[in-house]
Parts: C-alpha cells; sequence; structure tokens
C-alpha cells in the first residue's frame, strides 16, 4: 500500500506546472524510496547519504559508522588494503594536563570481530612494563571500550602498549563502582591478534621516536556472553577510544571527552555498524 501512496504522490508532483522549482534532492529521494527496500532507505543506504560521508560528519558528533570487512592478517604497522576502506576518527585532548600530541584510529568488523588501528604522534616512549595483564594505564598506553548493550552495565576493555603487551578485561560497574576480570580459558579462537611499531626510532623504553602504532583484533568469541554480539548490519554499540601519554606528566586524549574517569559510558559515543 505504501508504494501505491508515495508512487500516486510523485505523479501528482510531476503534474504541477511548476514541478521543475522542487528542490531536485527531494525529488530523487522521493523516487529511491520507490526503488529500494524501506529497510536500506531509512539507514541511509540511499545514493544521497553513502556510509563514507556520514563517518566523516558524524565522528565529531559522537557516533561513526564502522565499515565491514574480510579478516587480513595483523601486522602492527597499518599497511594491510583494508584500512584503506575507512577515515580516521580523531582522539582530541582531555584534562588539565593536555598532549600536543596528534592521535588518530581507525575501526573495522568482520564477520569474526573487530579490527583497530592506532596512529600516536609521540618524542619519547614510557613503556618498561614487561608482561601482560599489568597496569599498562601507568604508562603511554592506547584503550578502547565496548559497550554493546545499554541495557547491560557491563563492558570490555582493552589496552595494549608501545611494547605490545595487553590487558583484555570485562568490567561490570554498577552506578560508578567498577572491577576488572580478565578472561577465562584465554586461547584459540578467543584471543585477541595484535602488534605495535614505532616511528622514527628504535622500539624500547625511553626511545625518542616521532610515533608509535598499535593495530589489534578483538574476536567476538572473547565477548561472550555480552548481549548484542556479533553485531549485523544496523546494530549501534556504545564505544569509546582513548590514550595516555606520559612524556610530561599524565595526558588524557579521548574520542568523546570524559569527566572523571575513562568508566563513564554514559559519555561513550556510538559504532553503527555498515
Amino acid at each position: 500500500m505504501s508504494f501505491w501512496i508515495t508512487f500516486l504522490s510523485v505523479i501528482r508532483v510531476l503534474q504541477q506546472p511548476d514541478y521543475s522549482i522542487i528542490p531536485m534532492k527531494k525529488l530523487i529521494n522521493i523516487l529511491l524510496s520507490l526503488l529500494l527496500p524501506a529497510s536500506l532507505y531509512s539507514m541511509g543506504f540511499g545514493l544521497l547519504e553513502r556510509p563514507g560521508d556520514q563517518q566523516a560528519l558524524d565522528s565529531s558528533s559522537g557516533s561513526v559508522i564502522i565499515r565491514k570487512c574480510t579478516d587480513f592478517q595483523v601486522k602492527g604497522d597499518g599497511s594491510s588494503e583494508a584500512w584503506n576502506r575507512t577515515e580516521w576518527i580523531k582522539i582530541s585532548p582531555q584534562g588539565n594536563n593536555p598532549g600536543l600530541y596528534e592521535t588518530k584510529a581507525k575501526v573495522l568488523y568482520s564477520s569474526t570481530g573487530l579490527y583497530f588501528l592506532f596512529m600516536c604522534e609521540d618524542k619519547k616512549l614510557t613503556s618498561t612494563m614487561k608482561a601482560d595483564y599489568l597496569n599498562l594505564w601507568e604508562e603511554d598506553v592506547v584503550e578502547v571500550f565496548l559497550w554493546p548493550s545499554e541495557d547491560f552495565p557491563v563492558y570490555f576493555e582493552y589496552e595494549i602498549s608501545p611494547m605490545d603487551f595487553e590487558l583484555p578485561i570485562i568490567v561490570p560497574n554498577y552506578k560508578g563502582k567498577f572491577l576488572g576480570w580478565l578472561p577465562w580459558n584465554y586461547e584459540g579462537d578467543k584471543r585477541t591478534r595484535h602488534a605495535t611499531s614505532v616511528i622514527g626510532g628504535e622500539k624500547k623504553s625511553g626511545a625518542n621516536v616521532d610515533a608509535w602504532m598499535a593495530e589489534f583484533f578483538i574476536p567476538y568469541k572473547l565477548l561472550t556472553p555480552l548481549p548484542n554480539v556479533p553485531p549485523q548490519s544496523g546494530t549501534r554499540w556504545r564505544a569509546n577510544l582513548y590514550r595516555i601519554d606520559h612524556d610530561s606528566g599524565t595526558a588524557l586524549f579521548a574520542w568523546q571527552k570524559t569527566t572523571r574517569t575513562f568508566h563513564e559510558y554514559d559519555r561513550f559515543g556510538t559504532f553503527i555498524f555498515e
């Protein structure tokens, strides 16, 4: 029935003697609503609103389109062709001691998990810890927080240092009271894949560098049993992207700024899966 109502509306428009003054974009949108399935059209997959355009606009307003990809090898330097399919997300300084370094990230998702790429401009690496599961946030680090379902106050936090040590934890957070839990049976297809690299210097703590990069893959099986996993086309997750640097004091960086801690999940942005 809605098809014929829209069809008759277009006919009436074209029969008007001054139809030529109707904005062309409005007329094309009417025609697209006839040709495309309603579900796709309402999600912005018409010719006038491409997902790539939407991401460039939304990265500063709290949401980004996450492009889909096929699985690829994590190398630590962002050299995979898959990364050319998406745009950088700016991660800005926050707090009383803001850093001046440029920080940005890219995100993709596949049928098995999510891929992340961080580029962190830097002058000196502060990364003395030499094992996983330590307090990595006390030194240079990047962090990802994934909150797949807003009606369930439990999210996943992932940290990785320039030396390629990781901290993957599930965090229950009840009204600001939170605690991180390490994964059990963390092996096989539940494990992350990760690598880091350094630009303009040596990969060691205290080294003078131009930047460092982190690339990692988080499998959906590691997020079990969080709801709303795996994501489908059109799924929305709340999320945030962070960096901590220790060149001079503690400098904090965030995609969506927080006021007290990185665990303020009500301030997270939104991932919209393509």
